[in-house]
């Protein structure tokens, strides 16, 4: 192993300090990607459901409308 001990791999000659903010950043960030990423699919998700639901809807209002044709019985005078 090119370290001595645990102690020296952390501190690296000094660079240390620079390597593991520089990893904790990016895994950070990466965790930060993740979720906005999620929380974005879920709601383009939900935006489509919603979407799918109202035009399901729309389509029953208007086959229901269609056949259901109704008779009414109108009195016309023969005079």
């Amino acid at each position: 192993m090119a370290f001595d001990s645990f102690s020296a791999f952390m501190v690296m000659e000094g660079h240390g300090p620079y390597v593991w903010s520089c990893y904790a950043a990016f895994f950070l960030l990466m965790i930060g990607l993740m979720v906005w990423s999620l929380r974005r699919r879920n709601a383009a998700m939900e935006t489509c459901r919603r979407g799918y639901e109202f035009q399901a809807g729309r389509q029953d209002q208007q086959a229901a409308s269609a056949s259901a044709a109704s008779f009414t019985r109108v009195k016309v005078s023969q005079d």
